[in-house]
C-alpha cells in the first residue's frame, strides 16, 4: 500500500438542512481508492481537530456513492453530519485541507492555522515558565535593533535570547559578537546571504523555532537617495537588496514566530515589498500594524524618521497607541558633543567643499553642506557615508575659528542616536559612521518592543488557549 501523498486540496465547508457538508468526489477521491462501492469508516479525532476517512475491505460504517458523468462512473463522498464536521464549524472555520493518501483522506484545519495554533502554545508554555523567548534576526547589521528588542522585552518583563543571526557582512558580525551583549555563546551565527541561509534546507532545518523575528530590511533601494542614485524604477529593481523581502518571508514561515517586527526608511511602506508583505504575513496568520516613528518625539536631537511594521499572532493584541512617548524636553548639542581640542587635526577649512556650495547654488542646485554648533537642538540625518566629508554632510563649526570644520566624531554620531557607546568607540571613522548610520534611533525602539512585551504579558495572563481563539477574520463564518 503506498503511503505517498496523492492530493491536497482546500474546500469551503457547505450546509444542508443546519448540518455542516463537504463533498469530496472525482479524481481527488479515486486517486485515494475510494472507488464507487468502496466501505470505509469515518474517525473523529477532536484533540487534534482532525476527521479521518479509512478504507476497510468490509463491515465499513459509510460506502462511497457515484455519480454517472458523460457515461462515467464518478466516486462521491458526501458527508453532511454534524458529529463527523461540527468541530470545525464551533471552531469557526468555513474551510479545511483535503489531504488525499492512499486508502486514507484527512480533514483538518488549515496548515497556516495549525502554525499558529502551534505557535501560540510554545510561546504560552514559554512565558508561564519564565524561560526566555527565542529570538531571531536577519539583515542584523552590529545588533542595534537587536539589543533594542532585549531591552524592550526586559523593560516590561519579558525575557529574551538572540537565538539566530543573520548578516551578510563578516565584520559586522565579528564585531557584534564582540560589542553586543546580546550575542551569547548559543548565538547561532549566519554570515552569508540571506537567500542562501533561508533556501537551504538542510541549514534551516538545524534552526530552532522562534518566538521573534526582527529585520531591518536593507534601505538601499527604498530609499530616495539610493533609487535617484541608481535610477530605480522601482524599489524592487535594485540589484543586491531589493529582493529580500522574499527569502525574509519565507524565513518567517520556517521559523513561525509569534511576532515579526520590520523596520526600514519611510518610503518602504509605499512599495510592492511592504505591500507584498501585508498580505503574505496576513496569510501566515499575522496581524500587521504600521506607523511611522519620529525619533524627535522621544527627544532625541536627530529627528530620524523610520517605519515600523509589527505583526502579531491573533490573539496577540498589539496597538502603536501601547508605545509609551516620554515628556517632551528640548537639549542641545553641547549635551553630546565630544571635548575635541581646538589643534586637532580633525578640524579643516574643507575649501574645496565651500567652493563646490558657491557653485552648486549658482547652478540652481539644492546641495548644500549643513553647520552646526553647540547650540543646535536638532541635528539632520546623519548617515553613513558621513565619513566622506560629501557637500550634503553634516558639519560641527570651531567654537573659536568660523573658518574651521570638522564632521562628528562616531561617538557623537552614535549618542545622536542612542546608540551604547560601548558598541562604536574605538571603530575607525568610515565603520563606524556606516553602522551608526545604517542604523534606528535607539529609544523609540526600546519602546516598541516594551509595547510588544506588554501585549505578550497580557497574553499570558489571559483565559486558556482555545483553537478558535486565533482564527483569521476571513475564514470565520460570517
Amino acid at each position: 500500500m503506498s503511503k505517498q501523498l496523492e492530493t491536497m486540496e482546500i474546500r469551503t465547508l457547505g450546509e444542508r438542512r443546519g448540518n455542516p457538508r463537504l463533498w469530496i468526489d472525482g479524481d481527488q477521491a479515486m486517486r485515494g481508492g475510494f472507488a464507487p462501492g468502496v466501505e470505509f469508516n469515518p474517525k473523529v479525532d477532536k484533540e487534534r481537530c482532525m476527521l479521518t476517512l479509512e478504507v476497510v475491505t468490509s463491515g465499513g460504517e459509510r460506502v462511497v456513492s457515484k455519480k454517472i458523468v458523460r457515461d462515467r462512473e464518478i466516486p462521491v463522498i458526501d458527508i453532511n453530519n454534524s458529529d463527523l464536521l461540527g468541530m470545525f464549524v464551533k471552531l469557526g472555520l468555513t474551510a479545511v485541507r483535503i489531504v488525499v493518501k492512499y486508502h486514507r483522506i484527512f480533514i483538518l484545519p488549515i496548515a497556516s492555522e495549525l502554525r499558529a495554533m502551534e505557535r501560540l502554545e510554545r510561546l504560552k508554555a514559554k512565558l508561564d515558565a519564565g524561560e526566555p523567548l527565542l529570538i531571531g534576526s536577519f539583515s542584523a547589521g552590529i545588533g542595534i535593533l537587536d539589543r533594542a528588542a532585549h531591552e524592550g522585552l526586559e523593560a516590561a518583563g519579558v525575557a529574551s535570547r538572540l537565538a539566530v543571526a543573520n548578516e551578510i557582512r563578516a565584520d559586522c558580525m565579528a564585531h557584534a559578537v564582540e560589542r553586543n551583549p546580546v550575542y551569547d555563546a548559543k548565538t547561532i551565527l549566519l554570515t552569508a546571504p540571506m537567500q542562501e541561509v533561508v533556501f537551504d534546507s538542510w541549514l534551516m532545518s538545524q534552526l530552532p523555532k522562534l518566538d521573534g523575528i526582527v529585520i531591518g530590511i536593507p534601505c538601499s533601494g527604498a530609499s530616495s537617495a539610493g533609487r535617484s542614485k541608481l535610477k530605480l524604477t522601482h524599489p524592487e529593481d535594485h540589484p543586491d537588496v531589493g529582493h529580500l523581502v522574499v527569502p525574509f518571508l519565507a524565513a518567517v514561515a520556517q521559523t513561525s514566530p509569534a511576532f515579526v517586527v520590520i523596520e526600514c526608511v519611510p518610503n518602504w511602506l509605499k512599495t510592492a515589498s511592504a505591500s507584498i508583505s501585508r498580505s503574505m504575513l496576513r496569510d501566515l496568520g499575522y496581524v500587521v500594524h504600521e506607523t511611522v516613528l519620529n525619533a524627535a518625539d522621544f527627544n532625541m536631537l536627530e529627528h530620524r524618521q523610520r517605519m515600523a511594521m509589527v505583526a502579531v499572532t491573533n490573539p496577540l493584541s498589539f496597538d502603536f497607541d501601547m508605545v509609551e512617548v516620554p515628556v517632551p524636553q528640548e537639549h542641545c548639542f553641547a549635551e553630546i558633543m565630544d571635548e575635541v581640542p581646538l589643534d586637532d587635526k580633525s578640524w579643516s577649512r574643507l575649501d574645496y567643499l565651500k567652493d563646490k556650495m558657491i557653485r552648486d547654488e549658482a547652478a540652481g542646485k539644492g546641495f548644500r553642506m549643513c553647520v552646526v554648533d553647540g547650540t543646535a537642538t536638532k541635528l539632520p540625518t546623519l548617515n553613513k557615508t558621513l565619513a566622506k566629508r560629501q557637500s550634503t554632510g553634516t558639519f560641527i563649526q570651531h567654537p573659536v575659528d568660523p573658518d574651521l570644520l570638522r564632521i562628528p566624531t562616531v561617538a557623537e554620531h552614535g549618542r545622536a542616536k542612542g546608540i551604547w557607546t560601548e558598541m562604536v568607540e574605538g571603530t575607525t571613522q568610515t565603520f563606524g559612521h556606516e553602522v551608526c548610520g545604517q542604523a534606528i534611533s535607539v529609544p523609540p525602539w526600546i519602546a516598541v518592543f516594551k509595547a510588544i512585551g506588554k501585549t505578550l504579558i497580557s497574553f499570558k495572563e489571559s483565559a486558556t488557549l482555545t483553537f478558535s481563539s486565533f482564527v483569521r477574520p476571513e475564514l470565520k463564518a460570517a
